[in-house]
């Protein structure tokens, strides 16, 4: 099971790189992610993401006190409402557009919620 964790941490981080070259990619979810998993599985992997100079930063915000910084909530928030807006553009079934709607609006709130620093 370790040896899964520490591929899926690496996995993650490839995901969380891409994520923070590309628009829409939730990069920091991923770097987050990969962290709890080099954690269970490679404290060695765990202590160089922490002290990556850019992509250690936001993973150590989110630890210490759960922060998001101000603009990945605006542009969290923006993709989701853009994503919601093409699902209804293409005439998604109006059940699974609520359902998601209701998805969006509870993860907006809470990312909206988070401190900033």
């Amino acid at each position: 099971m370790r040896w899964a964790m520490f591929a899926a941490g690496w996995v993650c981080v490839g995901v969380g790189i891409v994520g923070i070259i590309l628009p829409g990619l939730p990069g920091t979810v991923f770097l987050i992610l990969a962290a709890w998993l080099f954690s269970r599985s490679s404290p060695r992997f765990e202590s160089w993401l922490l002290s990556h100079p850019r992509l250690g930063p936001s993973v150590v915000a989110w630890r210490q006190n759960g922060a998001v910084p101000r603009w990945a909530q605006f542009v969290a928030t923006g993709s989701m409402a853009a994503s919601f807006g093409g699902m209804a553009l293409i005439g998604v079934a109006l059940p699974v557009l609520g359902l998601v709607g209701v998805i969006f609006v509870a993860v907006s709130a809470y990312l909206l919620t988070r401190p900033t620093a």
